[in-house]
């Protein structure tokens, strides 16, 4: 199949890059997509935090007063839940947030997520994307041509005009082709690649 090339200004190019049908015309596997969604979304999570339990409080090794006779409640130490000071409950530990997804499925996910960017007409092609200068304006500029707001920027390479460009966009997003990820895709209204993205992401998928 053949993904047709936008301009600059929003208009359809005569160009086109030849893609393929198991990447790019896949069918759409909702589940597969939750499932490296989810996956991606829980191995960024730290799983750091932790609180004290009742052994990890220091103090409270003598028992506060004795068993029977004072009046007040049995206690056997001034580190009990149940005190000021005393150590959590049910303490948080750190864990390990991640889950295994093997790499045939996190591919085939891929494909799904291209396929019905293509199906939804939300993946934008474009030649190439290059800025003259560091300039937001510029970038801005370019955008509105194309008629992209809430948008995901995949290039080939990243060059420091187009990174500057883009850093202080508010929902532009931009990312190497080697470093997309499910999340990214399907985290915006649309997605624009340059050919070459196109290209690239075609000889990893395949």
């Amino acid at each position: 199949m053949e993904l047709g090339l936008t301009t600059a200004t929003g208009k359809a190019s005569t160009k086109s890059v030849e893609v393929s049908d198991a990447v790019f015309g896949a069918d759409f596997n909702e589940t597969l997509v939750h499932q490296a969604v989810t996956a991606y979304l829980a191995g960024g999570r730290a799983g750091t935090r932790a609180h004290k339990n009742r052994a990890d409080v220091s103090g409270g090794g003598k028992k506060p007063w004795r068993q029977k006779g004072t009046g007040r409640a049995r206690a056997g130490t001034i580190r009990s839940p149940i005190w000021t000071g005393g150590g959590k409950t049910f303490a948080a530990k750190p864990q390990n947030w991640s889950q295994k997804l093997n790499r045939k499925m996190y591919r085939a996910a891929m494909r799904s997520i291209l396929s019905e960017l293509v199906r939804q007409e939300r993946l934008v092609v474009v030649d190439d994307l290059k800025l003259a200068a560091p300039k937001t304006k510029e970038l801005v500029g370019k955008l509105s041509g194309l008629g992209l707001d809430n948008v995901m920027i995949v290039t080939h390479e990243i060059d420091d005009a187009l990174f500057k460009s883009a850093r202080n966009l508010y929902k532009v997003g931009l990312c190497e082709v080697g470093y997309v990820d499910p999340v990214n895709l399907v985290g915006h209204d649309k997605v624009l690649m340059t050919a070459a993205a196109v290209e690239k992401l075609q000889e990893v998928l395949a």
